[in-house]
């Protein structure tokens, strides 16, 4: 599923540079899904923001610290003790241009515990594919299925938390395989539409069932 995703993002030409295979693909189109993402309640509500540092995701986290929101990311592979940095935007003496790249996160970013990051809002996460059902495919090493669920053991997010993506509407596929640890989507954002996933309250019954509603 994963090469069949990169292999059409290539050849439509719409994958940016370096280049769709192996990693999270940055998109044409990735500057308007980020504005239809800013329209949703859930985001312009929420004051704390974990997302991932991938750059088809770098719009969306300019454009929200621009919102004046605090971000959450993880150093890759959540090294170290202090695996989390924090972007304040009344903190930061760069424009959030700058802060939201990855360099720039690891340049002006707060180092944070995770027992001392504040509570989460919203969680974004990238994919290679996701279907209408929440199911979400990344590229292979479970990073995110691992920041989630560190957050969720330190009650900084809870089962209700929205869990948003950015993606190209070629990296939509009607079904995904999951696992009962893989992460499940909520909100899922192209650069045409909004796809809102409803789910259950119940942690088992989220797994189990699914209903779509087109925005």
């Amino acid at each position: 599923m994963r090469e069949l995703v990169w292999r059409r993002l290539t050849e439509a030409g719409v994958a940016r540079f370096p280049g769709a295979y192996g990693r999270i693909p940055n998109f044409v189109g990735a500057e308007e899904a980020a504005r239809r993402a800013l329209e949703l309640p859930e985001v312009r509500e929420a004051r704390v923001v974990f997302v991932n540092p991938d750059s088809p995701q770098y719009p969306l986290r300019a454009a929200l610290l621009s919102e004046g929101k605090i971000l959450v990311l993880a150093k890759p592979g959540l090294e170290g003790e202090i695996p989390f940095l924090l972007l304040h935007p009344s903190r930061l003496r760069v424009h959030p241009l700058r802060a939201a790249t990855l360099k720039g996160a690891f340049r002006y970013g707060e180092p944070l515990r995770s027992e001392d990051l504040p509570p989460v809002d919203l969680f974004v996460t990238g994919c290679v594919a996701a279907s209408p059902r929440g199911e979400r495919l990344g590229k292979g090493g479970g990073f995110a299925d691992r920041e989630y669920a560190l957050l969720l053991s330190r009650e900084k997010i809870g089962p209700e938390t929205p869990v948003l993506t950015t993606v190209h509407e070629i990296q939509l596929l009607p079904r995904i395989p999951q696992e009962d640890h893989d992460l499940r989507l909520t909100l899922i954002v192209t650069p045409e539409r909004i796809l809102r996933v409803s789910r259950e309250t119940s942690p088992s019954c989220r797994r189990k069932g699914s209903s779509l509603k087109y925005f």
